[in-house]
This record gives structure tokens, C-alpha cells and sequence, in this order.
């Protein structure tokens, strides 16, 4: 009987770089950066910086660095609650325009706050309506409870746990999970294969959203990067870590080189197949 042989398997999930683990510096730094480190491509997080907002500005710097425009993160945040509109079916359905005239596959998108009411209310279903009426993947993001000391809020509907609904598509963010204190392998088990795309990141379980570097904290990020090769994922893996307390440049992309690396190393899964 033949003897079995590693043999190395890449998936074709492509790593890209998420604008906001740039920050504060701009989204224009965040596609140089991407383009000097060999990432495949970039997330744009739209927020306010006016050229992530500026479909025809985001396509200018996609062409000069050669750096294409995989995903779209919709202005899902409260320092975004007034971009593209105040209105948040509005926001995702420019998100959708930007992303079919960028080429981007997927569009990200947060579950409500609590306090819009009527969007929580109709948001499972109107995903699925907007869904319907593109080719661009929209896949809602895992989230958190706030906490404040020993106090828990429950800040997003329908759920924090967007598991509990039903959605074609779904992101998942390893530093929310752990926010979350959240098993992320077995989130990941339950979203089975409506995962359509990654936030590497990682965390320690503080209350705080961390986003540290991925292999600096208690997440699962190997062991997922390792399950993706194996079963063959085809959507993106994002890089969207913390980089504010960076004391320079070097230092920044020292970080998202760490990163890259990380992420390039655990996608390339050896399995064990006979000997020919």
C-alpha cells in the first residue's frame, strides 16, 4: 500500500485589506499599503473620509496601484449614521451600486441598531429582497453585547448573533466573536456554507472590540484559515486590524505584513493523500 504524502492545498479565497485597519490615516494610504505588501485586493469601509464615499475617486486609486476592489462595508457605524443618506436601506443600496460598478463581489453589512425600530423590523426581509436583485453577495456581520462593567446591552436586532436569522450570506468577524465571548467554531459550523466572507482579526474577550493581529489573541484564527483550505472556500479574507497605537509608518505595515503572513500561512493546509 502506498505510503500517504502531504501535499499542500491553497483555496481560492483571495486576502485582502481592510481600509479601516489604516486608520486614521486614509483609505487612499490603505490601497498603497495594500499594494506594497501583496495583498489581493482591498475592503472599502465607508465611512468619512469623503474619497470612500467617491465611487470614481476609490476607482482611480484601484487602477494606479493595480490593487482591485473585492468587498464594500456599508456605513454601518454611529460615526456613519449620516453618510450616503440617513436612511439605511438607502446606505446599502448605494453600498450595492458602488460595489457593482467596483467589481466588488460582497457587500457588508451590520444588523441594526436596536433603535431603528422599523429597519430591525424588516431588515431579514429586505436583506433577502436586495439580495435578490444582484449578483453582489450580501453577508451580514456577527456583532456583540455592549458591556459596561457588569452591565449587558443588547445594542443590535434582530440579533447580535445573526445566526438566529436567516440570510443567504454571512461575514465573520473573529474579534467580534470574541467580544462576544461567542464560540467562533461553532459559529462558523452553524452559518455552514452561507459563510461567504472573513474579518480576521483576533481578541482576547475584552469588552472592548479589540481587532488585535491575528495570532496575538485567545480566537480560533489558525484553526479557521486551516478549515477554509480544506473545505475549499471562495469567498475573502479581510485583514481588519487595530493599528491606531502604531508609533509609525514602519511600524503600521509591519503589522499588516504580520498579518498577511498569518493569513497565507494557515490557507496553505497540508492534507494527507496516498502515494502514487
Amino acid at each position: 500500500m502506498a505510503e500517504p504524502r502531504d501535499v499542500v492545498r491553497i483555496p481560492d479565497a483571495k486576502v485582502a485589506l481592510s481600509t479601516a485597519s489604516v486608520y486614521p490615516e486614509s483609505t487612499a494610504t490603505a490601497f498603497e499599503i495594500a499594494a506594497r505588501l501583496g495583498y489581493d485586493g482591498v475592503e472599502v469601509m465607508v465611512w468619512t473620509d469623503p474619497v470612500s464615499q467617491d465611487i470614481q475617486a476609490l476607482r482611480r486609486l484601484s487602477d494606479y496601484h493595480g490593487v482591485p476592489i473585492l468587498a464594500v462595508h456599508a456605513p454601518c457605524l454611529l460615526i456613519t449614521q449620516r453618510v450616503w443618506s440617513t436612511d439605511p436601506w438607502v446606505k446599502l443600496q448605494r453600498a450595492r451600486a458602488a460595489a457593482e460598478k467596483l467589481g466588488a463581489s460582497t457587500v457588508v453589512v451590520h444588523p441594526p441598531f436596536r433603535w431603528q425600530r422599523q429597519y430591525a423590523r424588516d431588515f431579514v426581509t429586505g436583506i433577502w429582497r436586495m439580495a435578490n436583485e444582484t449578483d453582489v453577495r450580501f453577508a451580514v456581520e456577527n456583532m456583540y453585547p455592549w458591556r459596561y462593567r457588569d452591565r449587558e446591552m443588547l445594542a443590535y436586532a434582530p440579533d447580535w448573533d445573526v445566526t438566529k436569522d436567516d440570510y443567504r450570506h454571512f461575514t465573520i468577524d473573529l474579534s467580534h466573536t470574541s467580544t462576544a465571548r461567542a464560540d467562533a467554531i461553532e459559529m462558523v459550523d452553524r452559518m455552514a456554507d452561507r459563510l461567504g466572507h472573513v474579518h480576521l482579526a483576533d481578541g482576547r474577550g475584552s469588552a472592548k472590540d479589540e481587532h488585535l493581529v491575528p495570532g496575538r489573541g485567545t480566537q480560533p484564527c489558525a484553526e479557521l484559515l486551516e478549515r477554509l483550505a480544506l473545505t475549499g472556500f471562495d469567498g475573502h479574507v479581510v485583514i481588519e486590524v487595530n493599528t491606531r497605537r502604531a508609533m509609525s509608518g514602519a511600524e503600521r505595515e509591519a503589522d499588516l505584513a504580520e498579518a498577511l503572513a498569518f493569513a497565507r500561512l494557515h490557507l496553505a493546509s497540508a492534507v494527507r493523500v496516498p502515494r502514487r
